[in-house]
């Protein structure tokens, strides 16, 4: 079974769907670290030596095995000379 289909099958449990929806912002912050990652041509050795850590950690939370801290989320943008602007709103 594929990863999609074995997902669309997962979904149609409501807890599954509920706790999967939590992470939804955290999968787009992953995801945008690692498109500026790559824009910028930075390899995720270089990313960790800039940050002080291991390449590995930085697979690890890119693979979203680890899910990263915001003191980590900070430490990778301030490296990639980025900003972090989070917003609060009403659900609709």
């Amino acid at each position: 079974m594929k990863f999609r289909e074995h997902r669309s099958k997962l979904k149609k449990d409501l807890e599954f769907e509920k706790e999967y929806k939590k992470l939804i912002p955290i999968y787009d912050i992953i995801r945008l670290l690692i498109k500026y990652r790559i824009e910028m041509g930075i390899t995720q050795e270089e990313l960790a030596r800039r940050i002080g850590t291991k390449q590995s950690a930085i697979s690890r939370l890119e693979s979203t095995q680890k899910l990263p801290s915001l003191n980590i989320l900070n430490s990778i943008a301030n490296a990639m000379n980025l900003e972090i602007n989070f917003r609060l709103i009403p659900k609709q």
